[in-house]
């Protein structure tokens, strides 16, 4: 696959950010953080504050018109979005490795159950990373996920 990099100013990347993502989410990137935001701190897992408002920093930057689906509703994929995000932060020394961990993994739960039943091989790639992580980021991930997904808001369609 070719590696998309959408420009600040490219439609893709002001779409994605400000008005829509796809059909699991109801908003942009941009409220979808700030709805993940709010679940963490409501629930005061403040060791998830960075994360939660780094983890899909890179997602406009990726944004794509992946297949028919996409185009018909005007939405858009953002395959390995999360190493995007982890891409644009590894260097930031204000950063903590456990930040940065979670940013990197935080679709990994989700991509194993997607990619073992459609692509083999990329399950098998996406499941030895994860059992090489350790268990306490395992709990940290699994938990991280659920706050991902109270801020996608109701599925559109």
């Amino acid at each position: 696959m070719k590696r998309v990099k959408n420009t600040f100013f490219s439609r893709e990347f002001l779409e994605s950010l400000f008005f829509v993502q796809n059909k699991w989410h109801q908003h942009g990137v941009l409220v979808h953080t700030l709805r993940v935001l709010y679940h963490i701190l409501k629930a005061g897992e403040f060791r998830f504050f960075a994360a939660g408002v780094l983890h899909d920093i890179g997602k406009p930057c990726c944004a794509y018109k992946k297949d028919d689906e996409d185009v018909e509703f005007g939405e858009y994929s953002f395959t390995d979005h999360e190493e995007r995000s982890y891409e644009i932060i590894k260097n930031w020394p204000f950063i903590s490795d456990y930040t940065k961990q979670i940013v990197r993994y935080h679709y990994l739960i989700r991509d194993i159950k997607k990619s073992k039943e459609e692509d083999p091989p990329r399950y098998e790639i996406k499941k030895k990373i994860w059992d090489g992580l350790d268990l306490v980021l395992k709990k940290d991930l699994e938990k991280f996920l659920m706050y991902d997904d109270l801020g996608k808001g109701k599925k559109r369609r």
